[in-house]
């Protein structure tokens, strides 16, 4: 048997790869964090399967599910929210598989800060404003970010970021950030993106957290942080496209004679 690890996308049934939608049709186990992935997309396991919600189990129980699962020979399919490599909590069932023998592999999926930008319709990177996106976290309740992965390290780059985790903490984020980006810096929260109730919050480091906290959002949101967000429209061209630019695919024009 095989574990068969599923990035569900952030919540629309229509944005899961065909790959893992085929996945969850053929288990005879799906187990799935219920809290971020819609029924929608596990109603979609064959008839009589094994359909367990995994948002109130222990790593403990999940792994027993699991072993439960081989014992039997029967295939799992393990439907993450977003992508599988993002804040997954992968890595530690992972590490309990290769353990206990257990076969599995992954299936990528739509991550939210994509979906997010889509969305809006929003490029993240910009020509000579924008070129890096950064995803990362900030620590409350969870666990501490490592060295230099602290807001005011990252910020001092410019780059994009995509603040997952942490929509209860924009207080801190603005005052980590201000000195890097500006008190005017655009900011989107991206809340439940996906969901028939997502919604964008649009402001700026000095008014997003009071934006915020007058619509009561308190978790399952994305922030958004850079100037690529609002370019303004005097942003050069990319080079990929422009007539000048010669590549493999797009040699130089011989004169005409």
């Amino acid at each position: 048997m095989t574990v068969h690890f599923v990035g569900a996308g952030p919540g629309d049934p229509d944005l899961i790869t065909v790959r893992g939608l085929r996945l969850i049709q053929s288990c005879p186990v799906c187990l799935y964090a219920g809290s971020l992935v819609p029924e929608q997309i596990v109603a979609a396991a064959p008839e009589g399967a094994r359909v367990v919600d995994t948002a109130p189990l222990t790593l403990d129980e999940i792994i027993e599910e699991i072993k439960s699962a081989h014992d039997k020979g029967l295939d799992v399919a393990r439907v993450h929210s977003g992508d599988p490599s993002i804040y997954g909590a992968t890595a530690e069932q992972m590490r309990r598989l290769d353990a206990l023998g257990i076969d599995y592999d992954v299936t990528p999926g739509v991550p939210a800060f994509a979906a997010a930008a889509a969305a809006l319709k929003t490029e993240l990177t910009i020509p000579e404003v924008a070129q890096t996106v950064i995803v990362t976290r900030t620590a409350m309740q969870s666990s501490a970010m490592p060295n230099n992965e602290d807001l005011d390290t990252l910020g001092r780059s410019g780059a994009t970021l995509a603040i997952h985790l942490s929509v209860r903490n924009l207080r801190e984020i603005e005052r980590q950030l201000t000195p890097h980006y500006g008190p005017d810096c655009p900011v989107i929260v991206a809340f439940r993106v996906g969901w028939p109730d997502e919604s964008f919050i649009h402001g700026t480091l000095s008014t997003i957290a009071g934006k915020v906290r007058a619509s009561k959002i308190t978790r399952t949101a994305l922030i958004f942080v850079g100037h690529a967000l609002k370019p303004g429209e005097d942003f050069r061209d990319s080079a990929l496209y422009d007539a000048d630019h010669v590549h493999v695919l797009r040699p130089k024009k011989k004169a005409k004679a």
